[in-house]
């Protein structure tokens, strides 16, 4: 059956933020999620929803016009979720992987579908024991929302090197930034986006996917970019779970201002500019393997440049997009990532000085701080 797009307003945002919930005295991750879900507030239960395991779950904005509004609807529900897992002796862990609970440990939430994927995927679904930012940006139809995932190919690898915040994985360093896309990418419908030339081609992948019995669901596809009908939405989700609230404003904003910057060539009928999927391919695993610290290929000169410095870039193309939506100074949190580092440079920092992947993670829990406070204007 034909999936309907259901338009939304241009440049409309949610944020999805996904946390590992950890004792606050052994640091491991606690499997405490479903008596605080039992502990929610009425009206709730879309905005704060149970994972895959049962030792993280996620955190849901409404609809947001602007990005001040993302960090006022997460701040309410971040304070409660805080609060909350404080009475139970927990807290949370901003980061892509948890630097030494083990994946075997961890419990399946009660849930059918989660059963089915378990049975399905057997192994390789035992490992989902990761943590993402996944952000939805509005788009008025469902071709512009497939046109969004081809010309966002160039930028993911960029998104996903300034939010890189996964580099320990069951104790052991693993010599990238961001694990977590490796261990994505190892579902069957995950990765980097197939290449598309309208809606109604979505539709059929997937009315075919669905009735081979190889997904129930387009929630099924785990893309690092893919259109969602029910909410008029392309939703960008190769991004770690950042280290700080600022750095996800950062990421939002920089987002925001990509989408509606792409939204208006296409308005306009520019002719798409293709980025070879295997140079996004290449790109992605160097911002994965080196975070900020990567060599990407320019998708247009083909010439190596460093992932700072096409950072940079996108930035300056951000700025004067981020004076119309609203978010200038939420974007320009990004340039505190690319002087400092990603979350991934800091856990590295911390294990090579400590040799204590115990202290990353108490490290992390003090710059992470109190993420619904109002972020410092201070540098």
């Amino acid at each position: 059956m034909a999936m309907r797009f259901k338009p939304s307003t241009n440049t409309s945002i949610g944020v999805e933020i996904e946390l590992g919930l950890i004792n606050s005295e052994s640091l491991e991750l606690s499997m405490d999620v479903p008596e605080m879900l039992r502990r929610l507030p009425t009206g709730w239960e879309d905005s704060i929803k149970p994972e895959f395991m049962r030792s993280y779950l996620e955190f849901n904005t409404g609809v947001c016009q602007t990005v001040d509004e993302v960090r006022r609807d997460l701040s309410e529900k971040l304070q409660w979720g805080y609060e909350t897992a404080a009475e139970m002796g927990n807290t949370f862990l901003w980061s892509g992987t948890h630097p030494t609970s083990h994946w075997k440990d961890q419990k399946l939430t009660d849930d059918e579908r989660y059963e089915w994927l378990m049975e399905t995927m057997q192994f390789v679904a035992r490992r989902l024991v990761v943590f993402g930012l996944h952000v939805h940006i509005g788009v008025d139809s469902g071709d512009k929302a497939i046109q969004m995932c081809d010309r966002l190919l160039r930028h993911l690898p960029v998104l996903l090197a300034l939010s890189s915040n996964s580099p320990h994985w069951c104790g052991r360093n693993t010599g990238l930034h961001s694990y977590r896309s490796k261990v994505m990418e190892s579902l069957p419908t995950a990765g980097l986006p197939e290449t598309m030339r309208n809606w109604s081609e979505y539709n059929w992948l997937t009315d075919h996917l669905i009735a081979t019995d190889f997904i129930h669901s387009p929630r099924e596809i785990w893309w690092d970019v893919r259109p969602v009908a029910r909410f008029g939405t392309v939703e960008i989700r190769v991004m770690d779970t950042p280290m700080t609230m600022e750095h996800l404003l950062g990421l939002v904003a920089m987002t925001q201002c990509i989408v509606s910057g792409l939204s208006s060539e296409i308005d306009r009928g520019m002719y798409l500019v293709d980025c070879h999927p295997m140079i996004a391919r290449q790109n992605k695993w160097h911002a994965a393997r080196y975070g900020l610290d990567a060599t990407l290929a320019d998708p247009d000169t083909m010439h190596a440049i460093p992932a700072r410095q096409q950072a940079r870039l996108l930035l300056d193309l951000c700025q004067p997009l981020s004076e119309k939506l609203g978010c200038a100074e939420e974007l320009s949190y990004v340039e505190r990532i690319l002087e400092n580092g990603s979350g991934a440079a800091t856990q590295h920092k911390v294990a090579k000085d400590t040799g204590d992947l115990k202290e990353v993670i108490r490290t992390t829990l003090d710059v992470t701080g109190k993420p619904w406070e109002q972020p410092s204007t201070s540098s």
